[in-house]
């Protein structure tokens, strides 16, 4: 039997473009990782990882048009957004070559014999190294940022560990282009090609996490793909680290102060969150806890206005466009939800946003709206509307666990709901925003991008400097002669990087 071919797919028109490769077969994902783990040696050097970093942001930047232009066809998410995302992704890579050119990841702690204490201490030296192989698992939302040269594969290349990507399905014409300014990056910086490589197919995803030579493994996408292979990740005669994010509900809540003082503004912002790339964000505000009475009924109007003229727009592709349609159904139709905009099909190839509304006191105990709690990809998002603070509380303890979770507070005068809120937010999510909207995730040292599980499988965060850690673990030596030691760890720091010694920061 024939391997079966890759088409890239126009989604505004649900017709193939061209086809871009054949799956891997399992054999093929055998060659890969074997090809990417005999190369990881090549990865020790520090000022190598950092200039290959840099290289393939400037070639990124340098093939961004033609990169742009197979997006666009293969996501219709625009060139607009896309230039935005490439920047993005550039900046990303080059963010991770100072990470490693300052070398604080390796979180080097330095304790020198001591008889005096009880028990005595030997000479303790610890640092971080690569764990080996990385699958990465591309995302369907973001073809760059959080795809082939996204987060996951800087960041796992910023540690020393060679990456085996396997291909979105939804854009795979993009992905190897991106593949190969990857490779050409590392060519040019005297790094084996084989340190990035690309597979497709679904089985192939399988086999990838499967393979023992892999020692980690990051994925973006959805609740149920996520949770087999993490499941298949922990299945593994030896298992692996799998740093997973699955799907997220990003609640607000709208104190009742904050609606008194800007409901207009602030179903404004709602509405153009939610309906930011067609409702396709991860952090997309998919579920907000908004007052009753005529504070609350003027955040309604003016979110349906909002919406109402976002217009229709292009999902990803038809599957995600199908799924979407039948969520909003199945959710409408629940007793008591009302659709003040009714979110559906725009077109045979498009969807329109909207958002539906029901009583909170429906959501504070498990019932047939529970489906109101759960994301729903694409332009939509429920308002339930609270008469008392006990309802919030008690919706909130229902919630799973999120990206993102947002405080909408009164910024004049007292707002006394808003510290009680705050903490019972907290541990929903792994970003707390206040008064702010959460699509938009800044690539920052303070970043946290991730949150309790069905958000991420592990608390680490795929956005920001600590993103690296993933990819690492520490190793301690013990009484071992300093000309035994490797060079971050001898005595005179020839390789002047930043450590804690006795436990002083030096």
């Amino acid at each position: 039997m024939s391997a079966a071919p890759v088409w890239s797919v126009d989604p505004r028109s649900g017709k193939p473009r061209e086809q871009v490769a054949v799956e891997a077969t399992a054999e093929e994902v055998d060659r890969a990782v074997r090809a990417a783990h005999s190369v990881r040696d090549a990865l020790a050097d520090r000022t190598a990882r950092a200039a290959f970093l840099r290289a393939a942001a400037e070639l990124l930047e340098e093939s961004g048009p033609h990169i742009i232009e197979a997006a666009d066809a293969e996501t219709a998410l625009g060139p607009a957004r896309l230039t935005g995302e490439l920047a993005r992704t550039a900046a990303q890579l080059r963010a991770f070559a100072e990470v490693v050119d300052e070398g604080a990841y390796l979180d080097i702690h330095i304790d020198h014999e001591d008889g005096s204490r009880t028990p005595p201490w030997p000479d303790l030296r610890r640092y971080k190294i690569p764990l080996g192989v990385v699958a990465v698992y591309a995302a369907s939302n973001f073809p760059l940022a959080f795809s082939v040269p996204g987060g996951d594969t800087a960041s796992a290349l910023a540690a020393g560990c060679p990456v085996v990507v396997k291909a979105h399905p939804g854009h795979p014409a993009t992905s190897e282009l991106c593949a190969s300014v990857l490779r050409r990056a590392a060519a040019r910086t005297g790094l084996p090609e084989d340190v990035v490589i690309l597979v497709h197919g679904f089985d192939a995803g399988v086999e990838l996490v499967r393979h023992p030579l892999v020692s980690a493994a990051g994925f973006t996408g959805s609740v149920r793909g996520g949770r087999a292979l993490f499941d298949a990740a922990a299945a593994r005669p030896a298992p692996i680290p799998f740093h997973g994010e699955l799907g997220s509900l990003n609640p607000v809540v709208v104190t009742a102060a904050a609606a008194a003082e800007r409901s207009e503004q602030i179903g404004a912002g709602l509405g153009a969150s939610m309906t930011l790339g067609v409702g396709q964000f991860c952090t997309k505000p998919g579920f907000v806890l908004a007052p009753s009475g005529d504070a609350g009924d003027r955040l309604v109007k003016a979110l349906t206005g909002t919406v109402s003229s976002a217009g229709s727009g292009v999902m990803l592709d038809h599957r995600m466009r199908d799924a979407f349609l039948a969520g909003v159904r199945e959710r409408a139709a629940l007793p008591d939800v009302e659709a003040p905009v009714t979110p559906g099909a725009g077109s045979e190839h498009t969807v329109s946003a909207g958002f539906l509304t029901v009583p909170a006191a429906l959501l504070a105990a498990e019932g047939p709206h529970d489906a109101l709690l759960e994301e729903c990809f694409g332009p939509v998002t429920v308002i339930a509307r609270y008469d008392a603070e006990d309802e919030v509380t008690a919706v909130l303890s229902r919630l799973p666990g999120n990206l993102t979770a947002t405080l909408q507070t009164a910024t004049e005068g007292d707002d006394p709901e808003a510290a009680a809120l705050l903490t019972a937010l907290t541990p929903l999510a792994g970003r707390i925003l206040v008064n702010g909207w959460p699509t938009g995730v800044a690539v920052a040292p303070a970043q946290h991008h991730g949150g309790p599980y069905p958000a991420t499988t592990s608390p680490s965060t795929s956005v920001g400097a600590t993103a690296i850690e993933r990819w690492l673990r520490p190793v301690t030596y013990q009484s071992t002669p300093d000309p035994l030691l490797p060079p971050e760890l001898r005595e005179a720091n020839p390789l002047d990087l930043p450590r804690r010694v006795d436990g002083f920061r030096v």
